[in-house]
């Protein structure tokens, strides 16, 4: 009686190679140098490549060799399904991909979070350079990307990060063109949600010491257009109410426009950071039974189709569009020794959610 039979080992590159009577190198190169052979040679090494089960050239063995991981990190300081989930960051990352995409390189996510100190993720990541998405001025992630030996790109913020390229937009001037909208139309009691400015939860009104230590200068930048824009029509900026969100979604806005207009009624517009928080905002509003705009002015900032789709006032910036120069900056760096800064433009898309304030009568009947 026959035993079972022996397992075949899977062919190695030196099998393969002197199963097809050629070259080591020749093998190596149908798979990383693809233009060194003939259509007819590369074809006939893949086949047989099939046919003896060589699955290829080991990545890792290749990458000690080359000292090339072949892929771009994204550390992004949230969760993975952020990327995914916020109009933002997707439309960001769908930029960044198609740089990657068209380089020929893999892209890798490391999602790490705000809370948390750990930057094991950074140390381990197997990538050739780093775009930074958005994060912190003291965040111990991105501090950890500085002290890898590879390339950076940082995508709005931190800002001003010496020997570190960055894309991003001019959020104050930005701002200030929405503000200058909302005063020119009569505003004058103005709200604000906003995103989180600094580390820490802190879920509710941004009083002025938390406001003197905000580490988000995207956030920063935004807050201070609008506080330039009230300026100029007299608008004492210590009256103005802030209200503050650290998780960032439609449901945060939600809950801040209910804060927002619980503790003052008179407010006539609200200014939101985001897009998304102004969502929640105008959710809120339909609850409530307000109408926009004639009971309540809504305007966002960052141009997402979700906002655009239910006619919300907000500054459109270009966000797939900073994903690829973000991409393409660290992708076609060469021997450029010298950090570059592109400052992408911005545009007031002026929609249905804002208009007048409301007639003086109307509020004080309770609306």
């Amino acid at each position: 009686m026959s035993g079972p039979s022996p397992t075949r080992r899977p062919a190695t590159l030196a099998s393969l190679a002197a199963e097809l009577g050629v070259s080591r190198t020749t093998v190596s190169n149908a798979y990383n140098r693809p233009d060194q052979l003939s259509a007819p040679l590369r074809a006939r090494v893949l086949e047989a490549a099939r046919r003896l089960g060589y699955p290829g050239p080991d990545p890792v063995a290749r990458s000690l060799r080359t000292r090339k991981a072949g892929a771009v990190g994204l550390l992004l300081t949230e969760a993975l399904s952020y990327a995914f989930r916020d109009p933002a960051a997707t439309g960001f990352l769908e930029g960044l991909a198609l740089a990657c995409e068209q380089a020929g390189q893999g892209l890798l996510l490391v999602p790490v979070s705000p809370d948390h100190v750990d930057v094991t993720a950074v140390h381990q990541a197997g990538v050739d350079g780093f775009v930074v998405y958005s994060v912190r001025e003291d965040d111990p992630h991105f501090l950890a990307v500085l002290e890898r030996p590879v390339p950076t790109v940082v995508c709005d913020q931190p800002m001003n990060v010496e020997g570190v390229d960055r894309v991003g937009v001019d959020d104050r001037a930005g701002m200030l063109a929405l503000a200058r909208h909302l005063t020119g139309l009569g505003h004058r009691r103005v709200g604000v949600l906003c995103m989180r400015l600094a580390a820490g939860h802190n879920d509710g009104p941004a009083d002025a010491e938390r406001l003197a230590s905000i580490t988000y200068p995207v956030q920063r930048e935004r807050l201070a257009g609008l506080r330039d824009g009230l300026a100029e029509v007299g608008v004492d900026w210590e009256t103005v109410p802030i209200i503050e969100r650290f998780e960032h979604s439609p449901e945060a806005g939600q809950d801040a426009a209910a804060e927002l207009l619980g503790a003052h009624p008179d407010i006539t517009a609200v200014v939101c950071t985001s897009d998304v928080l102004a969502l929640g905002a105008l959710k809120h509003a339909a609850d409530r039974g307000l109408k926009v705009p004639d009971d309540i002015t809504i305007t966002g900032f960052d141009g997402t189709p979700e906002g655009e789709r239910v006619g919300l006032t907000t500054v459109e910036q270009p966000l797939r569009e900073k994903g690829r120069v973000a991409g393409e900056m660290l992708l076609e760096r060469g021997d450029r020794n010298k950090p570059r800064h592109v400052l992408l433009p911005t545009e007031l898309a002026v929609r249905t959610s804002s208009g007048p304030p409301r007639r003086e009568e109307r509020f004080f009947s309770g609306w």
